[in-house]
């Protein structure tokens, strides 16, 4: 059904969709990590640009999962494409890079435990190090393997097994993500972009620990059921496309009255860009709308003083730290197409029972 809406939608706001779909999902999978990005920030990172509010360090995380996610991005349609354990050390490498003492791209050399910052608790502890060569080698032989099993299983398989051998000094967590995103685009679930849970497990947190804990059980178990696990990541699958259901609908909304007004006051249609983007609440920059709208520096400029003059965008800072904020009429028009409805629990529906299927082992 996704795949239908994103399809038939124009191009212009199905291509924002994607973007804001790609922020998002970098922040929610950073945010995890204590690297909390603002969207403006994260689609900065996607675009080229200078940062706007994150701090060094901050900057440095998401710029190297932007690169290992992009080049997920295009893997997924690469016809020589062979999931190996150097490929998965080379994306640690990409991801953490900016930090040699975590040791991008090498396994861990010694023990590893997931603690608690807040109350020191240690909440689970990795295999042995000496045992992480051979367990990444039948995670990916068992990913070679054809399975009658649903994509969909198979990479929240790949997930919850690299959680659980944690097989790197730092980043595993990020790296699991990533590559549950990977195995769903290799076998064309849907886009990269828009398979990926990334965004709903950063607003669910909690909950993510909550299940990887009842799983895991504090070491590694693999003879455990990871039906728990399962059921979580279908949820989050089935919410998180229907939330992109409804951001698409909500941009369409948005995008139709943005087109009628600026057609009533003879703009240019490029102008669409920026007011849709001021309107969702984001800062407009000149670099991205020259960018977007294929201007030159100074027609961009020109364009962002008009419509600054017509009281549509606000201006703030100067000079090269200038961006454009939406004016109340903008927001307004995004408020009101907002859908508050949130998604419903496919599980709900389903009936309790004395005896449910279980899924053993890792």
């Amino acid at each position: 059904m996704l795949r239908h809406y994103v399809n038939s939608n124009p191009h212009r706001w199905t291509g924002f969709l994607r973007r804001n779909t790609f922020a998002r999902a970098i922040q929610g999978s950073n945010s995890i990590e204590g690297y909390h990005a603002t969207y403006d920030d994260a689609v900065a990172v996607i675009e080229n640009e200078e940062p706007m509010d994150a701090d060094r360090e901050t900057w440095l995380a998401i710029t190297g999962y932007r690169n290992a996610m992009t080049y997920i991005v295009r893997l997924a349609e690469d016809p020589y494409f062979e999931f190996h354990a150097q490929l998965l050390r080379s994306l640690h490498f990409m991801m953490i890079s900016f930090d040699l003492s975590k040791l991008p791209g090498q396994w861990r050399p010694g023990y590893i435990a997931v603690v608690k910052q807040d109350t020191g608790e240690t909440v689970y502890e990795g295999p042995d190090a000496t045992l992480v060569p051979a367990l990444i080698d039948e995670l990916i032989q068992k990913r070679r393997e054809d399975s009658d099993a649903p994509t969909i299983v198979k990479a929240a398989m790949a997930h919850l097994n690299l959680t659980m051998i944690h097989p790197f000094k730092d980043g595993n967590g990020r790296m699991a993500r990533a590559v549950q995103t990977l195995v769903l685009a290799r076998e064309g679930i849907l886009s990269p972009t828009f398979s990926s849970i990334e965004e709903w497990l950063g607003s669910n947190t909690q909950a993510y620990y909550d299940v990887l804990a009842e799983v895991g059980q504090g070491s590694w178990h693999p003879e455990n059921d990871a039906l728990p696990w399962v059921r979580f990541c279908l949820r989050a699958h089935y919410q998180q496309a229907a939330t992109l259901i409804k951001r698409n609908n909500e941009m369409r909304r948005i995008w139709e009255q943005i087109s009628e007004m600026t057609a009533e006051m003879d703009l240019p249609e490029r102008c669409e860009v920026a007011l849709v983007e001021a309107a969702f609440g984001f800062k407009v920059r000149n670099i991205r709308y020259r960018t977007t709208a294929e201007l030159s520096e100074h027609a961009a400029g020109r364009d962002l003083k008009r419509l600054a003059e017509l009281g549509l965008l606000i201006p703030r800072g100067e000079k090269r730290g200038r961006f454009y904020v939406g004016s109340d009429q903008l927001r307004s028009i995004a408020a009101a197409a907002k859908d508050h409805r949130k998604a419903d629990d496919p599980f709900s529906l389903l009936r309790p029972s004395a005896e449910q299927a279980r899924l053993p082992g890792f």
